[in-house]
């Protein structure tokens, strides 16, 4: 018989392990010496010892599964209750308690991970869930878009929960980004028709341009083309291509007749400077008649000079107020002349008509200084309207001062 510390093999050639509870039959050996048959057992034990060993290290260092954990304990804890070892069998069943309580830890351990990822997948996803159903209210079409493109990439990449709940936030997300989609839809759609419409309404503006581009009706055309502009703008924006297009045409068509317009102007501008120098320099002519010192030579040359200036046309609107102001101070001059030499030769006949004549000399006076207070402002038209009026009275004044004069003779 021959036996160790943990097996012992009788005369049978019975091989027995010892165990807690006592020994137990390993197995039989006829093959050999009783020192083989322990030795062969022994590294079947020695083989669990290894197995176990490498269970331990797999259970501590890997993403084993605790089920399939629980398998393999099962299965090497079936080989050693089975017997077939010769050594420390419940040193063996200790380490596979262990590591039982160490996989069920484990479990613990990732159930309750799992579920903090569960709850930080769901307030992901419902936050996902709640900035989608704003940017669906957006109108920053391309951002928003742009936004939930983003989100959709970072849905993916969450861990899904469970169904009901899953499938709960994703028609909601998906409602979202559904309802988005329609109101760019529908507002670009819109868009497309105001467009098109702004186009119709700009090709109208530019058929006309076009059509006013050959007039020479400088005033009225270029307050055309000025309306025009402002239906321009308020007709909006046209696709980008026929916006483009209809453009340069319009501006085209107006830069044709502005063109025209400007070389006429500046011919007509060059003609007036001229008139002015032609204006000034008869001015000077009449100044040179003042003082007055021969009433009727002064009159005869001051006609003369009247009648070249009535013979130039016009001159630059600027400087109109000036150039007949100093016309007007001559003409005055000799009026006052005139004035001057009836009073002193006619006193009794003034005296006799004084209620006439002097009425009509004072609307004659009110009115030639309300023409040079018009004149001084540049309102020519008022200027214009009040020599008209001035005609009349000072017609009626004639007639009286020429009654006067007979009277006088």
């Amino acid at each position: 018989m021959s036996s160790d510390p943990w097996g012992r093999v009788d005369e049978t050639g019975t091989v027995y392990v010892r165990t807690a509870d006592g020994e137990k039959v390993v197995g039989s050996w006829q093959a050999g010496t009783p020192e083989e048959a322990l030795a062969y057992f022994e590294r079947k034990y020695e083989g669990l010892v290894v197995e176990i060993g490498l269970l331990e290290r797999r259970v501590r260092t890997t993403d084993l599964s605790a089920k399939d954990a629980q398998t393999a304990i099962d299965h090497i804890r079936h080989q050693v209750d089975e017997h077939h070892a010769v050594g420390d069998l419940d040193a063996l069943r200790t380490r596979l308690d262990k590591l039982v309580a160490s996989v069920e830890s484990r479990r613990e351990e990732r159930k309750v991970a799992k579920a903090k990822q569960t709850d930080e997948a769901r307030k992901a996803k419902e936050d996902l869930v709640t900035e989608a159903e704003q940017l669906a209210q957006s109108d920053q079409w391309r951002s928003a878009g742009e936004r939930l493109r983003a989100l959709v990439d970072t849905w993916k990449g969450l861990p899904r929960l469970d169904r009901k709940s899953d499938d709960e936030l994703w028609h909601r997300f998906s409602h979202a980004r559904s309802a988005f989609s329609k109101r760019r839809k529908a507002h670009f759609a819109a868009l497309d028709a105001q467009r098109e419409d702004a186009r119709k309404v700009k090709e109208r503006l530019v058929a006309e341009a076009e059509a006013l581009s050959k007039s020479t009706d400088w005033g009225t055309t270029a307050a055309r083309y000025r309306e025009l502009m402002a239906d321009w703008k308020a007709a909006g924006r046209a696709q980008r291509e026929a916006e483009d297009d209809l453009w340069n045409r319009f501006r085209g068509a107006q830069d044709v007749f502005f063109a025209a317009r400007g070389e006429v102007f500046a011919e007509r501008d060059a003609e007036q400077v001229e008139n002015l120098k032609l204006k000034e320099e008869l001015a000077d002519e009449a100044e040179k008649l003042v003082p007055v010192t021969d009433l009727k030579a002064a009159r005869a040359a001051f006609r003369s000079v009247n009648e070249r200036w009535e013979a130039i046309g016009h001159v630059p609107r600027d400087s109109r107020p000036k150039v007949e102001g100093r016309m007007h101070a001559v003409e005055r001059a000799i009026q006052e002349a005139e004035e001057t030499e009836w009073r002193r030769t006619n006193p009794e006949a003034r005296a006799r008509a004084a209620g006439l004549t002097g009425q009509l000399q004072a609307a004659v006076d009110k009115l030639r200084e309300q023409i040079d207070a018009a004149r001084a402002a540049g309102n020519n038209a008022k200027a214009d309207k009040l020599a008209r009026e001035l005609e009349g009275r000072q017609a009626l004044l004639d007639q009286a001062l020429k009654g006067l004069e007979e009277f006088g003779g």
